[in-house]
């Protein structure tokens, strides 16, 4: 079967291609691939044996990494895959030696977004409501789960995946990387991707992307605060594990904890976020690892945090 998505719509006839992106090179780095890592096969299955989703684990297990698997699909965001990448967050997220959620991608395709040919009429409003209630799933699982998840992008963001991408706590991206929301062209205005857009990007660029399909540059991107970090060709792996590394030198408790009020405060008012601050820090000095780190700090030594 023929899935069909924003991208193959920007390379037919009827749309021009925005750019034309080389293969992801193989990563040689040993470090990247000692031991310590393995593979897992997902719950979700693509066409034959081959998994929607790989899961790997970096790092003495304490790093899972989730790869979006149908490069032929241009790592469409289906509803298998939307489902399967949710349920695999959450239980990882229910796993306590894990630290960090990298999701990853491959092919020279971070995801074209929606597969269109679950958006078409004869699919019917039932199956259009599936979809984005779905999507609003995957989108809010990704901020409400207690794990930093870090988007390892190497390739074309387009669409709902921007929206994806928009929703990771960390996003590091390479400088061949490109991001769109091309909805506009097909009579689709990427309303649910501008969400994310609206609360990362400023709101004339937004609305700029949105309203005109501008297809925007990692550059750009890292300018106007939609990535986190800019990295050569081939060597976004290599940073969301450099990233991960650090995140795992801390506790998790704490992480838990910053990540949950971070998002909570985003939505108040500065009044009530400074309340609030001010409660979880208070409550922050009652867990045991700050009073570790506190005392570690003090007498000059590396702190022992609470497993």
């Amino acid at each position: 079967m023929y899935f069909l998505t924003f991208f193959q719509l920007k390379m037919s006839r009827i749309i021009t291609p925005f750019l034309h992106l080389r293969c992801s090179p193989f990563f040689s780095n040993p470090r990247l691939f000692s031991s310590s890592t393995f593979l897992l096969s997902s719950i979700s299955k693509e066409e034959g044996s081959q998994p929607l989703i790989k899961q790997e684990f970096h790092l003495d297990g304490k790093v899972a990494r989730l790869v979006l698997n149908c490069p032929r699909r241009r790592n469409a965001l289906s509803l298998d895959l939307m489902e399967g990448l949710r349920k695999q967050l959450k239980e990882l997220d229910n796993n306590m030696k894990i630290r960090t959620i990298i999701i990853a991608s491959e092919g020279n395709v971070f995801s074209a977004g929606h597969d269109l040919n679950e958006l078409t009429a004869e699919s019917g409003p039932s199956s259009h409501k599936r979809v984005f209630n779905k999507c609003v799933e995957l989108m809010e699982t990704l901020q409400n789960i207690s794990l930093p998840v870090i988007a390892e992008v190497d390739g074309l963001v387009t669409a709902a995946a921007t929206q994806l991408v928009g929703s990771c706590d960390i996003v590091a991206a390479t400088k061949r990387s490109t991001f769109s929301c091309p909805g506009i062209k097909i009579g689709l205005f990427c309303n649910t991707p501008g969400i994310a857009l609206a609360r990362n990007l400023p709101r004339k660029l937004a609305m700029d992307m949105l309203l005109t399909a501008r297809e925007i540059t990692a550059q750009e991107a890292l300018n106007f605060g939609l990535i986190s970090r800019l990295v050569e060709d081939g060597k976004a792996k290599e940073e969301v594990l450099a990233i991960s590394e650090e995140i795992c030198k801390y506790s998790r408790h704490i992480c838990d904890l910053g990540k949950a009020f971070f998002y909570t405060q985003i939505e108040q008012n500065i009044a009530t976020a400074n309340r609030q601050g001010a409660t979880v820090m208070c409550n922050n000095l009652k867990l045991p690892d700050a009073k570790e780190g506190i005392s570690a700090f003090l007498q000059k030594r590396k702190p022992k945090w609470v497993e």
